[in-house]
């Protein structure tokens, strides 16, 4: 294969990454082929798999490149509390460069498609390419303050507020790597997992589900969503997606 077009196929490989990265700043095509050499080709997970136990020491990244995954916490008595979710072109855990031992796991929600980045790879683009840096240190500061909503919405908001946000949320990020439009996405996650997700028992999330069909507000079957009323679902959330960082703001 030529050259060229094996960098290409490189650089299309991860391109959940360089679409999201895209909508935030420019990156060149210098720097999209420094990201595609040190991620290491695709592998497959299954659904249930820990990508990161928790308090591991990994010594790499891993970038999500298809499916879902979650952050988690396990209490004492063994409860799971899932801290943030991961969607195709999200680090699962791009702080572990710097945090270790890791004091969350990941876990993969779905079949996922991975790629790996050594942390040698990740510190030598920290010393060589500024302009990636910061663009990756953004990442992790998107990541915070997705957490800071998350725990507000545990805390304040009602449980169909909570449920509202989430799915605005989601939607949002789906869209911002073309996976999703026209208000119109796939969610592949059981009742269990979401009740994990928002903090609230099953039977809670089933109630929250029939509400927001009942209110107008989605078509929900399967594992398809169709948000049927946006501007209302945003209001009924309090949604402002300021924190997911989505225009073109240049780092």
């Amino acid at each position: 294969m030529p050259l060229l077009a094996a960098r290409r196929l490189e650089v299309a490989l991860i391109s959940p990454l360089i679409e999201k990265l895209s909508r935030r700043d420019f990156i060149s095509e210098e720097e999209k082929a420094v990201l595609a050499d040190v991620v290491a080709p695709p592998v497959t997970l299954k659904a249930g798999q820990n990508i990161v136990e928790q308090y591991d020491r990994p010594s790499r990244s891993t970038l999500l490149l298809d499916g879902f995954a979650a952050r988690y916490v396990v209490l004492m008595n063994g409860a799971r509390q899932i801290t943030e979710l991961n969607v195709p072109g999200d680090f699962v855990d791009l702080h572990s460069l710097l945090m270790s031992p890791m004091d969350h796991g990941v876990v993969c929600l779905t079949d996922c498609k991975v790629g790996y980045c050594p942390h040698e790879a990740l510190r030598f683009i920290s010393q060589t390419q500024p302009h990636l840096t910061r663009l990756l240190w953004l990442e992790t500061l998107i990541d915070a303050a997705v957490h800071r909503q998350w725990l507000a919405g545990l805390g304040r908001r009602t449980a169909f507020g909570r449920f509202a946000h989430f799915l605005c949320e989601v939607y949002l990020r789906l869209a911002s790597v073309e996976r999703a439009e026209g208000h119109r996405m796939e969610l592949p996650l059981s009742q269990a997992i979401l009740a994990d997700v928002l903090g609230l028992s099953a039977v809670h999330v089933n109630r929250s589900v029939a509400q927001l069909r009942a209110d107008g507000l989605v078509e929900w079957s399967g594992r398809m969503i169709r948000i049927l009323d946006w501007d209302r679902l945003v209001r009924v959330a309090e949604f402002d997606p300021t924190y997911l960082r989505l225009g073109r703001d240049p780092v």
